[in-house]
């Protein structure tokens, strides 16, 4: 939404329809490792505390970067972009939250499943197994640095969604959860559910 929003005023802006001066460049990537609500403080601290540690799924999967890396990766997007791109960097190869977990405890000197337990919560709703920065419908661009891809995406008018984004906002204020939602997946079509029933309904409609 946020991203649709951005790049059809850059648009607009280069375009000379909207005045401004101001350049938007967007970026997509996983997890930063030690970030506020990234799973390695909270393992630490269960691990502390002398566990359970909690993991939703066994099967559950994350991409990672380190906060440096992230940065570096965030800076060099900004130097090469001339506005309105999407960025998307290389994650690398994906982490089994579960593995992740057991690694910690072990590092801790404790020995997984015995000093310290690791316990299944379930999936949250909404929550995914492995996540997607593109969609089935979007591919990518290279750039001089292999991690840094440019996505192709559906272009937006800035003055076609002006009426939609206004109903978005009353909705959301109004807090109509399902009529927001059921917006939100008119815009981006791409949108589906997963593990919440309460809006996979919406997908069928």
């Amino acid at each position: 939404m946020a991203e649709i929003y951005v790049q059809s005023l850059g648009c607009a802006i280069r375009e000379g329809k909207v005045k401004g001066h101001t350049k938007f460049i967007t970026t997509r990537f996983g997890n930063v490792l030690g970030s506020n609500g990234s799973v390695i403080p909270r393992f630490k601290e269960q691990i502390e505390n002398g566990g359970p540690v909690t993991v939703t799924h066994p099967d559950i999967i994350r991409f990672f970067m380190t906060i440096p890396e992230a940065c570096r990766l965030v800076m060099e997007a900004a130097t090469m972009g001339e506005g309105n791109e999407i960025f998307v960097f290389e994650m690398g190869k994906a982490v089994k939250i579960v593995d992740l977990a057991t690694r910690m405890i072990e590092l801790a000197g404790y020995r997984p499943g015995e000093d310290i337990k690791i316990e299944f919560t379930g999936l949250r709703p909404g929550e995914k197994l492995y996540e997607e920065v593109l969609s089935d419908k979007e591919n990518t661009i290279p750039t001089e640095n292999k991690k840094i891809m440019i996505a192709k995406v559906r272009r937006y008018e800035y003055a076609d969604i002006l009426d939609t984004y206004a109903e978005f906002e009353r909705l959301s204020r109004a807090v109509k959860i399902m009529d927001t939602v059921r917006l939100m997946k008119k815009i981006v079509p791409e949108f589906k559910s997963k593990n919440s029933p309460r809006f996979e309904v919406l997908d069928k409609e």
